[in-house]
């Protein structure tokens, strides 16, 4: 089966450019699209929603670096676990938007067993992006990744410049959803919740504007 994990499909054709090509060369995409903002190198407008049937999943790459207090982390750690894995930087102003939802999201869904992890990507100190945690009460640990480097992992997902974005991961480990550009509670919560089904999540593959 498949369908839309929001309110409104997408053509393929647009799906498929959103995720091959650099998400810059998006640049006035229409409201509830992918889009850039210019220069600035984040993505703006809805987030577009991949997600995948059970049999289509694969594993990223290593996922693993230094968090903002200076510890290591690795998304193997939490092998077992839903994990949703949020890429943000503090100079991003739709990762402002999304980010008191996520953190109350995380609080919320820590009591069904989901683990966060965010990626602070192309910050280059680590002022920012540590008051950013302060003032949004971020609660989870974030992968300090001033170059862009950790985002890699996921180069069959998202593009290299996909900031925001937000990825789940599901109990093996492997990419079950993705939405690349800011998300809301409502997807985050439906995609979430198909994975934490495991024999509901990703029993269709779809796409469609968060």
């Amino acid at each position: 089966m498949t369908g839309p994990r929001a309110r409104r499909r997408l053509p393929r054709a647009l799906t498929a450019l959103a995720l091959a090509l650099p998400l810059v060369a998006l640049a006035g995409c229409s409201r509830g699209d992918v889009g850039s903002s210019g220069s600035q190198g984040y993505v703006a407008g809805k987030g577009v929603i991949t997600s995948l049937a059970a049999g289509q999943r694969r594993e990223p790459g290593p996922v693993t670096g230094t968090t903002l207090d200076g510890r290591h982390v690795s998304l193997s750690d939490y092998r077992g676990k839903v994990v949703v894995v949020n890429v943000w930087g503090s100079w991003c102003p739709p990762c402002r938007a999304e980010a008191p939802m996520l953190a109350d999201a995380a609080r919320m869904l820590r009591r069904r067993g989901v683990v966060f992890l965010g990626i602070n990507s192309r910050n280059p100190e680590q002022a920012g992006p540590r008051a950013f945690v302060r003032r949004y009460r971020i609660p989870y640990d974030s992968i300090y990744d001033p170059d862009g480097r950790t985002l890699l992992a996921f180069h069959d997902t998202l593009a290299p410049n996909s900031i925001p974005s937000t990825v789940v991961v599901d109990r093996r480990g492997r990419v079950a959803a993705s939405v690349i550009g800011e998300i809301s509670r409502t997807t985050l919560d439906d995609l979430v919740g198909d994975v934490l089904r495991d024999g509901s999540g990703g029993a269709g593959t779809g796409t469609g504007a968060a």
